[in-house]
């Protein structure tokens, strides 16, 4: 039966080329991982470290700062792509210091009972288990007195969503769908990003009517998929840091605007 991910629908959104040559046809990429993903999986990993530690509210702000720190030298390496070629892997790295500090002074002692960090979530989209979903939530929180689930997102790149855009929302909402179902005695459930470069936290939530039209647009987005047979480039500023270029007919100058 086909998995589906919310990152391989927005691929397919983006432009079906690259779909098809990441999801069809399996091509190689270029390169593995851009300095932007690097440095988003390791806060992620720190974050990750902080609220999987026991004693996790004694945490001070230097024992933060030197996993992530340990962590980037472990695992930096000279192939992570930089596209925009004036900025310099220690400018992200700083991003990553300053996006941990944000986050330490806004959340500390970090007491907001965390029940799963990375949490791997799989789930039907539709009653007859045809097509299924698979994500992995950044971090889950119960809180006991108003049994209000949380999914918290960490987000490290500079744009913001305004909160019209977060409440249209699609992934932390489908995630949703997989916490309802899998704790129905749960009285809703919040979805909550941290935009950590602006030290701003952003809440939306859902009915259930909405989640259901939400569901079935996916189930339609599927199937024009699977339907599909031209797979076409979108031609755009993000071609400057898709990993198929050379194979792309259309990209030309690899600087697109």
């Amino acid at each position: 039966m086909p998995t589906y991910s919310h990152s391989k629908l927005s691929t397919f959104e983006q432009c079906p080329l690259k779909f098809k040559y990441r999801y069809i046809d399996f091509i190689t990429p270029e390169f593995k991982e851009t300095i932007e993903c690097f440095l988003g999986k390791q806060v992620h990993n720190t974050l990750e470290w902080v609220y999987n530690r026991e004693n996790r509210e004694i945490l001070n702000l230097d024992d933060i700062i030197n996993h992530f720190i340990q962590n980037w030298n472990q695992n930096f390496n000279p192939k992570i792509k930089i596209i925009k070629q004036e900025l310099t892997a220690e400018h992200y790295f700083n991003k990553g210091i300053k996006s941990l500090i944000n986050y330490f002074l806004s959340n500390t002692p970090f007491k907001d009972n965390t029940i799963a960090t990375e949490k791997k979530i799989f789930f039907n989209l539709d009653p007859d288990g045809k097509y299924q979903l698979i994500g992995y939530i950044d971090r889950l929180v119960h809180n006991k007195e108003t049994n209000i689930f949380e999914i918290h997102d960490y987000k490290t790149s500079n744009s913001m969503k305004s909160q019209g855009e977060l409440d249209k929302d699609r992934q932390l909402a489908l995630y949703s769908l997989a916490i309802r179902e899998l704790y129905q005695e749960a009285s809703d459930v919040h979805l909550i990003w941290h935009f950590l470069e602006h030290n701003k936290k952003m809440i939306s939530k859902r009915t259930t009517e909405q989640l259901q039209q939400l569901k079935q647009e996916i189930l339609n987005l599927i199937k024009k998929i699977e339907l599909e047979t031209e797979f076409h480039a979108n031609l755009g500023i993000l071609c400057n840091w898709c990993e198929f270029q050379t194979y792309c007919p259309y990209f030309e100058n690899h600087s697109m605007s």
